[in-house]
């Protein structure tokens, strides 16, 4: 892996051993905030953001939950004078600068949250409210594409693996309680209101206390405006931002004006004998059944009713479809990438399962579909082995196929009207709404059975808490007075967890004998439905 120090100026190493040892006695209870501060004062000084980012990539241990649990209000009473919290001098349109003003946005319409929340709810104008929050989304979509994949292959890959997973909790708390919204569930929708504006505040200082100003220090000016044309394929919230077309050109660093020079006089080498398929614009390349040009090629892709992605054997992103109807936000940062750092730290167990059963050969395709109300998303993997049938890597296929599944009768007659025009503008406004849920929630990607009541009743070791809790709602509350253990699942961590416990799991975490357990909750149930 890259060194993140690579692209920091010169840091310390050891003063940052003593932050993150005061930090944590400070944090553990064995410093009171007045002796941390004045031992900060005394053997540090100065303290830049990026240096703390440095300190957590290299001197802590990774722990998956670290970003949600971090207390960001505590660390800036800690740091207080020895930090520099300041924002950035910037030109509007800077990716940095975007990002601070869809914060700004952000801030406004929480405002707007804590003015509505102590009055009887008006659906109509909550329901007005959240379509603003949901376009939060848009930012989190774009700093996850763009963002961490630049910092991630420069060595700074804690955004990646662990930010993320607060990014997807705050954008499903936001999802979560406008489903309370629209089920009338007004007194659970507003006691959530508070939390919201919380988590999300909580969020954004963490983006700008650490994310920006490390990302600042870490990418170059040229990266900068190299990222500006894939910012705006996945597009911003609130904000206007202009669509230059080509990226302000900037003065290429010597290492890179070097590769640039060698890999131009290889090229011109190697179209001079007719190696290669740069020499010319109309060459013919070809294909397995066929020849086009490199034009007609990218064409074809740019064209396809359905989007590819291709990872390839070393499980890297190689490729993807720039369609207009795209189903998931892509950036070309995502090019290069690891496919497992292209998905939340909660789904890339589904990722590993699949490339491990089509690296086998155990496997050679798996589908997956999402079915909501107005809207049909199919999603195939498939094996990609050569001739020898050795494992080449996975090819991703994804189609909005809602107007394919409302077709009925038969149509055999040509025939010009608005579906034939508008179907794919449809799809395209349907899949910025659709796009992070399919891209990030595999509880939803990969359904499993409903197992009926009398299933459920049986209670056995594999049985669901999720299929529980879907048939049941009020075992959630009812399950901590059972055994005190199962406080965990009004914590943050429960949407992780729920969707993978089974009973046995809850045996084993809980200290409590399986039959024991089998026992209170059958007897809970009776006496509900009593």
């Amino acid at each position: 892996m890259e060194d993140m120090r690579k692209h920091l100026p010169e840091v310390d190493m050891e003063k940052l051993k003593r932050v993150l040892d005061i930090k944590a006695r400070y944090l553990a209870g064995q410093l009171s905030l007045s002796e941390a501060q004045a031992e900060l004062r005394q053997q540090v000084k100065k303290i830049r953001p990026y240096e703390l980012a440095l300190a957590e990539q290299e001197l802590k241990t990774f722990e998956e939950d670290e970003c949600r649990k971090e207390d960001i209000q505590q660390m800036m009473l800690l740091f207080d004078g020895l930090l520099d919290t300041g924002r950035p001098e910037l030109a509007p349109e800077h990716p940095i600068m975007c990002y601070y003003r869809e914060n700004d946005e952000m801030r406004k319409w929480l405002k707007e949250v804590e003015r509505l929340a102590p009055y009887p709810v008006i659906k109509n104008e909550w329901l007005g409210l959240y379509d603003e929050l949901q376009k939060w989304r848009t930012h989190l979509s774009r700093k996850q594409n763009q963002l961490y994949s630049i910092l991630e292959r420069k060595g700074f890959d804690r955004p990646t693996t662990t930010m993320w997973l607060l990014d997807d909790f705050v954008r499903d708390e936001i999802r979560d309680a406008r489903r309370l919204l629209e089920e009338d569930q007004d007194e659970a929708f507003i006691a959530e209101q508070k939390t919201i504006v919380a988590d999300v505040l909580d969020l954004m200082q963490k983006e700008e206390t650490v994310l920006y100003p490390t990302s600042l220090a870490m990418i170059s000016p040229r990266e900068f405006e190299e990222m500006k044309a894939g910012d705006r394929e996945i597009g911003f919230a609130w904000i206007t931002v202009g669509a230059s077309e080509q990226p302000k050109a900037s003065a290429p660093t010597q290492e890179e004006a070097s590769a640039t020079g060698f890999a131009g006089e290889l090229a011109q080498l190697l179209g001079k004998y007719g190696f290669g398929g740069g020499s010319s614009p109309d060459q013919l390349l070809e294909l397995a059944t066929g020849q086009m040009t490199l034009e007609q090629v990218n064409l074809v892709y740019k064209h396809m009713p359905v989007d590819f992605s291709y990872v390839d054997e070393q499980e890297i992103v190689r490729f993807y479809t720039d369609t207009e109807h795209r189903v998931f936000p892509r950036s070309k940062n995502v090019i290069g990438r690891d496919v497992k750092n292209c998905h939340p730290r909660t789904s890339v167990h589904l990722v590993e399962e699949i490339i491990e059963k089509f690296r086998s050969g155990e496997q050679d395709s798996v589908d997956f579909w999402i079915n909501k109300p107005g809207l049909f998303i199919y999603i195939y993997y498939v094996a990609v082995r050569d001739a020898e049938g050795r494992f080449r890597g996975v090819l991703e296929m994804m189609q909005d196929c809602t107007r394919i599944r409302s077709l009925e009768g038969s149509r055999t007659l040509l025939t010009w009207d608005k579906s034939n025009k508008e179907a794919s503008k449809g799809q395209a406004e349907a899949a910025p709404a659709a796009a992070p849920e399919v891209a990030h929630e595999p509880e939803e990607i990969c359904p499993e059975p409903t197992p009926s009541t009398s299933e459920l009743l049986e209670l056995g070791p594999e049985t669901r808490l999720k299929a529980l809790l879907e048939a049941y709602p009020w075992l959630k509350q009812a399950l901590p007075e059972i055994n005190p253990a199962f406080k965990m699942l009004s914590s943050p961590l429960a949407r992780i967890m729920i969707p993978k416990a089974t009973l046995a799991m809850m045996s084993e975490r809980s200290g409590m004998p399986l039959e024991e357990l089998r026992a209170a909750i059958l007897q809970r149930i009776t006496q509900h439905q009593g």
